[in-house]
């Protein structure tokens, strides 16, 4: 087995320091709405400030019939992912999409695990591992949604998601892929929610958690985001604990996407930290999709 381009990992590399903001378009759009969203995402985003600066990185993660259209429109301003992806890269497994194939499009990244996909479709811990390590083993970056079920304690949902992590990077660990992760945090109970986690409990969580992935010698650059009703407003009150926000139904509205690059740039101009040179998500280019 190959391990991915070391590029992505360089790419990766050199966001440190930048807010990673993500968008999910879900199956909520038509096609035809994807692009317009897209367009106005564009062209809101190359005119804006934190994007400019690279105190921002924005991904979008549309339907997979729209990843095409979404690399050409939303070229050198945003990563573009995949909504899922099959455990194997090739054969006759009708209606699957591979990795090998998602990133032969030039996708950086690759959603995986999400609630929905556990709740609706059986996805269990077992199908999270080999989905990791399919994304890794085609030098995607996976994003690996992470959350508690029910709500409760800090404590009990900072050991249930390092349990989640650990088990879905578990095979390709023990295989010697390296690369960078993106860890999603989404509480299940507030996914969908009108009002995401309290601020308190989201610091908690999400810092424990950057002190864990810190810590992934084999998955180095790796990152902490929070998702789960993440809209405006929120990362003013939890940026220093988190490395972005992944947003659902807020981000259908693109003016909702430029409220918060304004507060990343009122973030990273208050605090000088926030900015970084150039990067991509990582994917076997290494360069701006």
């Amino acid at each position: 087995m190959t391990p991915p381009d070391a590029t992505a990992t360089e790419a990766t590399a050199s966001m440190a320091g930048q807010y990673l903001i993500g968008v999910s378009t879900k199956m909520y759009f038509s096609h035809a709405q994807t692009v317009a969203w897209c367009r106005d995402v564009a062209a809101r985003a190359r005119a804006h400030a934190a994007v400019r600066s690279e105190s921002a990185r924005l991904f979008v993660v549309p339907g997979y019939l729209s990843i095409p259209a979404a690399l050409e429109i939303l070229d050198g301003v945003a990563d573009v992912g995949a909504q899922d992806l099959a455990v194997e890269d090739r054969g006759a497994f009708t209606g699957e999409v591979s990795g090998a194939q998602i990133a032969e499009l030039g996708c950086r990244l690759v959603e995986i695990g999400h609630a929905e996909r556990r709740r609706l479709f059986g996805e269990d811990d077992a199908t999270v591992r080999a989905k990791t390590l399919a994304a890794l083993r085609n030098g995607l970056v996976p994003l690996v949604c992470i959350g508690e079920p029910e709500r409760g304690r800090p404590e009990d949902a900072i050991r249930e998601c390092v349990r989640q992590l650990e088990d879905a990077l578990s095979e390709a660990r023990d295989r010697g892929l390296r690369g960078p992760v993106i860890a999603a945090y989404e509480p299940h109970w507030a996914i969908g929610a009108p009002e995401p986690a309290s601020s308190e409990h989201i610091v908690a969580v999400c810092s424990a958690l950057r002190d864990h992935v810190g810590g992934l010698e084999a998955f180095p650059r790796s990152r902490v985001i929070y998702g789960g009703s993440a809209g405006p407003g929120l990362l003013t009150a939890i940026g220093a604990a988190v490395d972005g926000l992944f947003l659902g139904r807020f981000a259908h509205d693109p003016a909702a996407i430029e409220a918060i690059l304004d507060e990343v740039a009122a973030l990273t101009s208050s605090t000088g930290d926030g900015k970084a040179p150039a990067g991509t998500i990582g994917g076997a280019g290494g360069t701006h999709v």
